[in-house]
């Protein structure tokens, strides 16, 4: 799973050597398994710190049993999330911040990228640089892929203005 390889590489770092990955457990992207699993690590792991989901429905459902099981302030969550569904995450303090990509961004990158594309300015093939205009530049990958864009972070300051569009 090249989330779990992601995670990996980040512990490694000197800035998180007080992190430890002590399970990944699968919610399926579903509410009630991930909800179950997030309960799961509380008793398996007394001393959790923190749960990080790759999922709108994961990232959630976790925070809702931090919520739940009164765990807000001992246990942080984080990961990928839509504002409109995780803003009474944030405002209960179960989550001081999240990411997702801004699809205003990833808009504007891929009709950048495709008049590249159509130009033959680009030609697709890996170590292609494709400017994305004010979003950046990226670098085709083995596989002719790269990510449009950063993710964007959420938290108490934005999240209310981003829930109103998605």
């Amino acid at each position: 799973n090249i989330w779990i390889e992601e995670a990996k590489k980040v512990l490694a770092q000197p800035a998180y050597q007080g992190l430890k990955l002590v399970s990944v457990v699968y919610g399926d992207d579903q509410t009630d398994k991930s909800y179950r699993e997030a309960q799961g690590l509380f008793k398996s792991y007394p001393n959790l710190k923190a749960i990080i989901a790759p999922t709108t429905v994961g990232v959630a459902a976790a925070a809702k049993a931090v919520q739940d099981e009164k765990k807000v302030g001992t246990i942080f969550v984080t990961g990928l999330g839509l504002p409109s569904e995780m803003a009474g995450h944030v405002k209960s303090g179960a989550v001081k911040s999240f990411a997702i990509w801004n699809p205003i961004d990833l808009g504007y990158s891929s009709i950048y990228a495709a008049s590249q594309f159509i130009s033959g300015k680009v030609t697709g093939k890996a170590g292609d640089k494709v400017s994305l205009g004010r979003v950046g530049t990226v670098t085709l990958d083995a596989n002719g892929e790269a990510a449009m864009s950063e993710p964007f972070t959420y938290d108490a300051t934005n999240v209310e203005k981003f829930a109103k569009f998605f």
